[in-house]
């Protein structure tokens, strides 16, 4: 039990995610090895989640699908379905907030909560930790573990490292104990210790996290400046104080809700585009996404990037531009005319594969400047609004332009899909 002035930070993490929402909604594969990857139809793509039965065969995330059903000929193979998880990830959400109003996300299924204003009415930190996890699986039919800790470093490395691998799916590590716990875990397993800096670590000889916790910080420091230059103090810093479970951080349910300093959408393209017309559809389309989004933010921009490179890596082709545009703006066909001139001011006439368009220099969109030049700007803008409108209510396909009719056009296929994957 934390002491009594110290705050209980619970980092909470759905096990097998995606693979256990669709085997809740599916009980027939309660007992089969799942997972969801790429298009089962066609064999390919990479594994989202593995459920702990295919990991048991030796399946594991992000491994080609083909490989795993080597592996597991029996696999059942899911089709992701994002916008389910995103429902489920934000019910779960409404369920942490049941208990406590301090939640943070931290991915579409982990989140960390403050819980220190609430044990008074459920007990003790696993008490409470019980009773979400119990709520979780009798809601959704997935199984959260919980690491417990007095802040979001050491219920972070409490969850990944004895939560998950405990049977009740729950641990509290506790600041007075590192030496007996923690210490003694190889360094690969400290939060942010990848591959990498697992290797740098142990040829500064430091094999542990505890032998990272023991180094006196100006050692660390001189030691990381010999092997990564000068500039290498705060790394020290930051690596040290994880190993030692220090972080004043708090659990900030706004932490991701921050002015963007730019606004952009990139898309890779199916074939390579080499006609003008072809990439400028495609340009329209990730210029609407952008102006749409900068409206629903509240924005307007003042500079148009423009960026497009070819397939072909090992001999990088194509542009990034930007632009200052005569006055800000988040209408769609303006900032599209700016766009156009920098395409065809830089593009060498290479086919391109990947195409991207952003605007930056942001500033409020309620006040503006009128223009003598520009009349039709508040009819533009109503006729925006009410697009965005329906956009939201039906979805992005209820109003297409032509051009995405054509063979160029990605704008059907890309509104039925959330972060690349369909809905």
């Amino acid at each position: 039990m934390p002491a009594n002035n110290a705050n209980v930070i619970m980092l909470a993490d759905c096990q097998s995610f995606y693979a256990s929402v669709e085997k809740a909604e599916h009980p027939e594969y309660r007992d089969k090895p799942v997972v969801v990857a790429g298009d089962p139809e066609r064999r390919s793509g990479i594994v989202l989640a593995a459920c702990p039965i295919a990991k048991a065969r030796g399946i594991t995330t992000a491994e080609r699908l083909g490989e795993a059903l080597a592996k597991c000929p029996e696999l059942v193979v899911i089709k992701p379905r994002m916008q389910k998880y995103i429902d489920v990830s934000m019910q779960i959400t409404d369920i942490y907030l049941s208990y406590t109003d301090l939640v943070e996300p931290y991915s579409i299924d982990e989140q960390f909560l403050d819980v220190t204003g609430s044990l008074h009415l459920y007990g003790g930190p696993e008490e409470l930790a019980r009773i979400i996890q119990r709520r979780i699986q009798e809601e959704t039919g997935v199984y959260a573990r919980f690491g417990i800790g007095e802040n979001k470093i050491l219920a972070k490395m409490a969850c990944d490292n004895y939560a998950k691998k405990s049977d009740g799916g729950l641990y509290m590590l506790s600041k007075d104990n590192l030496a007996e716990t923690l210490w003694k875990l190889p360094v690969s397993h400290m939060f942010m210790s990848g591959s990498r800096m697992t290797r740098h670590f142990h040829a500064m000889g430091m094999p542990t996290i505890g032998s990272v916790a023991e180094t006196p910080l100006a050692k660390l420091k001189q030691m990381m400046r010999r092997k990564f230059g000068k500039n290498s103090d705060i790394q020290a810093e930051l690596y040290w104080r994880i190993a030692r479970g220090i972080d004043d951080s708090p659990v900030a349910p706004g932490t991701h809700r921050v002015d963007p300093k730019s606004v952009g959408h990139m898309m890779t393209l199916p074939r390579d585009y080499g006609k003008l017309e072809e990439i400028k559809v495609v340009l329209l389309e990730l210029t609407e996404l952008v102006c749409q989004r900068c409206r629903e933010l509240g924005f307007m921009g003042h500079v148009v990037t423009v960026g497009c490179m070819g397939a072909d890596y090992d001999r990088p082709t194509g542009f990034n531009r930007q632009m200052k545009m005569d006055d800000p703006s988040n209408i769609t066909n303006h900032v599209y005319r700016w766009a156009c001139k920098l395409l065809e001011r830089h593009w060498d006439g290479l086919p391109i594969r990947r195409v991207g368009v952003s605007l930056s220099q942001l500033t409020s969109d309620a006040e503006y400047q009128l223009s003598l030049f520009d009349m039709d700007r508040e009819k533009s803008m109503a006729l925006e609004k009410a697009v965005d409108a329906l956009k939201r209510k039906y979805g992005n396909s209820v109003l297409i332009r032509a051009v995405s009719k054509t063979a160029a056009g990605q704008a059907l296929d890309r509104s039925a899909k959330i972060g690349g994957h369909y809905k």
